[in-house]
């Protein structure tokens, strides 16, 4: 899906999770990078400003009568695991 768009901001970004609400409303996409929380603010405008076109796309590959709109989200899961590991890494290091 994201390999479609060509906006840079995009580049080497996961999606981590979706929570869709009960109506189908809304999809709640939470979204990572590589580079971490550095380019937050990058990825997100860049996925707001692809929302629509993101949207279309999966409307057509995902059969609903009513498709969701796409809230976006930063996930800090991946780097807050990152962290814990090289903690936990070190404390194993001083032993």
């Amino acid at each position: 899906m994201i390999h479609e768009v060509h906006d840079p901001r995009l580049k080497q970004i996961f999606v981590t999770d979706v929570k869709v609400d009960r109506e189908l409303a809304f999809a709640n996409v939470y979204v990572s990078a590589v580079e971490g929380t550095a380019r937050s603010k990058d990825v997100l405008a860049g996925l707001e400003s692809a929302s629509g076109f993101l949207r279309k796309i999966l409307a057509s590959k995902v059969e609903l009568r009513a498709f969701p709109k796409l809230k976006f989200h930063w996930d800090p899961t991946p780097e807050n695991a990152d962290h814990i590991e090289k903690i936990l890494a070190g404390l194993k290091d001083k032993k």
